[in-house]
């Protein structure tokens, strides 16, 4: 077929590449193709909170496993990341954090100018619709609507109450001016319904004439023309087609597909592409390095009241609460999962806080050993500022191979250690008077007491991930950089990446709030070197 041009390519529809469509599709004089490998966001689980699990390892995920990580006693660990319109915003669990001021400020000490964290500020307000939370330092009216839970369970009340009793401050906004202490979450739902980025940003764009979305296209390569980007292939339906760009084309496939396209694309280590017979246009040796991600893990316990989740699936519940929901849009189907959290610090001394103790209504059955029957909660202790970092690669030069993910947890000795502390304060929150009506038995190994050890070998057994995958397309301007501050990918033209991978440093909360933000700066990067006549 005839080779279509547009001035902009943007490969993926997730969080960023929706971002992307919409912003720069706003200019009708510029013709904008999405691509995204994944199917239409139809599926209704999408919509209703409580069932994002259901997305996991079905055809709207790309169920991707790590290889044996050995400080995890050689498991592997499953990813889920969204393949579908929306990305990992269309099966997330909706929790709305976006990090602590300390992380942009670091970012921009890294030589990031523009990355600092009054620099960020007013792109997080901008995309910012919330109007439950009344400060200078939110946003509303932005195309991203964010909101208390609809319907908290009592349990999770409960958990912020005990955990305010041994000494940690109530805080009624993380996204505030101090993140420490331990409240209930926002989340990106919009009247009981999940609010993702193709929602907020894809749905109002798509009918614009001069903006084309192409789903089950699976871009296997971009063009190069020299070191100048000029094009990509991509198949759908079994097909191969290549489109042209006559000014950029932007990268927003994650923290996985986009080194991995780079790569595949001849951008990337040296060694590793000759490795897979593939050319090279620039030698990137950061390329897929850097990976990291918040490592977690759960603790599960039986409920004393027959108030969790735990029966949500049995016929009797599923039908009344389905009932609820489709009614009024509220009840348990509007949960997150993780409905309370405490963000703290395992040290005082500490300028941010590095541990996240989040609460659910219900037993987990990912991160924690196989629960029983009947009604529990569970407590899920994350790290926000892991040492350990690992590597993608390719498998092989064919691009429907998945890559090798490598996120070497827990490979640093610190995490560990601040993991285990993070349990000890976990558990005591659960022991405080408040929790007494609701707390029964501690499904653990352990004795009333556990030893260091005794938590350290819990935590390797079941250890996973919070799903924040981060930073394999780094930003910087050292040797292991990939990308420079404006996303401009080094030695290549008319490239950028944008998405969570440009991270040098993973932030203090989920990445789906900052990924937007990204995205948001950088459509502000495209338009002015347009404007310019500097398209890299």
């Amino acid at each position: 077929m005839t080779n279509r041009t547009y001035d902009y390519l943007v490969v993926g529809a997730g969080s960023a590449g929706c971002v992307m469509a919409n912003r720069l599709s706003e200019d009708e004089q510029e013709r904008v193709l999405l691509l995204e490998a994944g199917k239409p966001d139809d599926d209704r689980k999408i919509s209703i909170p409580a069932l994002y699990a259901e997305l996991f390892k079905t055809e709207r995920d790309w169920e991707y496993y790590t290889e044996p990580q050995p400080e995890l006693n050689n498991r592997r660990i499953y990813w889920p990341r969204g393949k579908t319109l929306g990305g990992s915003s269309s099966l997330n669990a909706m929790v709305y954090v976006r990090g602590h001021p300390a992380d942009y400020d670091q970012w921009a000490s890294l030589g990031n100018d523009g990355w600092g964290w009054d620099d960020v500020l007013p792109y997080f307000k901008l995309l910012e619709d919330t109007h439950e939370i009344e400060a200078e330092h939110r946003g509303t009216g932005g195309p991203l609507h964010i909101t208390n839970l609809r319907s908290p369970n009592e349990m999770s009340r409960a958990f912020v109450d005990a955990g305010v009793s041994v000494g940690y401050s109530r805080n009624g906004d993380f996204n505030g001016s101090d993140q420490d202490g331990i409240g209930l979450l926002e989340v990106t739902q919009k009247d009981g319904k999940r609010y993702s980025a193709a929602d907020a940003y894809l749905q109002p764009a798509l009918e614009r004439p001069n903006l084309d979305v192409e789903t089950n296209a699976q871009v296997t390569r971009v063009r190069f023309d020299g070191t100048r980007a000029v094009g990509v292939t991509y198949n759908q339906d079994g097909c191969s087609t290549q489109v042209e760009t006559t000014a950029e084309i932007i990268l927003c496939s994650g923290a996985v597909n986009s080194p991995q396209l780079l790569m595949l694309s001849g951008v990337g280590p040296a060694d590793h592409l000759r490795e897979h017979d593939l050319p090279i246009v620039a030698d990137r040796p950061g390329v897929g390095r850097n990976l990291h991600d918040h490592p977690l893990f759960a603790v599960n316990y039986e409920a004393t009241k027959p108030v969790s989740l735990g029966t949500a699936e049995k016929p009797w519940n599923l039908v009344r609460y389905l009932t609820k929901y489709l009614l009024w849009k509220s009840g348990p189907l509007t949960t997150s999962g993780p409905e309370a959290a405490a963000i703290i610090r395992s040290d005082r001394d500490l300028p941010a806080p590095d541990l996240l103790i989040a609460f659910a209504p219900a037993y987990n059955d990912v991160t924690a050993p196989d629960p029983p029957d009947g009604h529990g909660f569970s407590i899920a202790i994350g790290l926000l500022c892991p040492k350990s970092r690992g590597r993608i690669t390719l498998q092989s030069a064919d691009p429907f191979a998945d890559p090798i993910i490598d996120p070497n947890y827990l490979s640093h000795k610190d995490d560990l250690a601040r993991l285990v502390n993070g349990l000890r304060r976990a558990r005591e929150i659960v022991q405080a008077p408040p929790f007494d009506p609701y707390r029964g038995e501690e499904l653990a190994p352990w004795s009333a007491n556990p030893t260091d050890d005794a938590m350290s070998e819990y935590i390797r057994d079941n250890v996973g991930t919070f799903y924040h995958p981060v930073g394999t397309c780094k930003m910087g301007d050292d040797e292991m950089a990939v990308v420079d501050d404006r996303l401009r990918v080094h030695g290549v033209e008319r490239l950028r990446v944008v998405d969570a991978s440009v991270m040098p440093i993973i932030i203090r909360g989920g990445p789906n709030a900052t990924t937007i933000m990204i995205a948001e700066k950088a459509a502000d990067y495209v338009k002015s070197a347009r404007d310019r006549g500097a398209v890299n």
